[in-house]
């Protein structure tokens, strides 16, 4: 039974090690990508004292695509980072948001589909940091069956990241706005 488990936790975790993997790199990619504008995505948020606002928006990317790397290597060290910084994104989304600033860009990386703040990307952040709780205790051995599984499950999570992205975009778009105005 305990085997079960075991492998049921290592799946999990590697479910989530890999579908956050593909967040973050394809995340710190795009904001590398872009990077003349980032500075003034990070300076948007208005957390940060001015001084910070450049070596935070060089450093970044750079962590995200490394987190994001390791999380896809099996490194399960990168889940303690990968977790503070969605936990971190989060806040910052959700203070903005009460602060009544949700139309500013959420910085998410992709520069081709802007994101206002919303509840369902702090939501979302906050089930990606929670789904990595698994891969604190395991990970699959790299070619196993269990790999594969959670390559797929992760590859899926992954989409389903990506559809949650271009769902909560169109709901805050202007057709969306343009309807709940009539």
């Amino acid at each position: 039974m305990s085997e079960t488990v075991d492998t049921a936790l290592a799946i999990c975790g590697g479910v989530a090690a890999v579908g956050n993997g593909l967040v973050f790199l394809t995340a710190g990619l795009a904001k590398l990508r872009n990077r003349r504008v980032f500075p003034g995505v990070v300076a948007n948020y208005r957390l940060l004292p001015e001084k910070l606002i450049g070596p935070v928006a060089t450093a970044l990317p750079v962590a995200e695509v490394l987190i994001g790397a390791a999380l896809l290597g099996g490194v399960w060290l990168a889940v303690v980072p990968a977790s503070a910084l969605l936990i971190a994104f989060a806040a910052a989304m959700a203070v903005n948001i009460g602060r009544g600033r949700a139309h500013i860009d959420c910085g998410c990386g992709r520069s081709e589909l802007r994101q206002p703040l919303s509840r369902t990307l702090v939501l979302r952040n906050l089930v990606l940091a929670a789904l990595l709780i698994p891969a604190l205790f395991a990970l699959p051995l790299f070619g196993s069956l269990e790999w594969g599984l959670s390559l797929a499950g992760g590859l899926a999570l992954y989409l389903m990241t990506l559809l949650v992205n271009a769902l909560a975009a169109l709901a805050a778009g202007p057709l969306a706005v343009e309807r709940n105005s009539r």
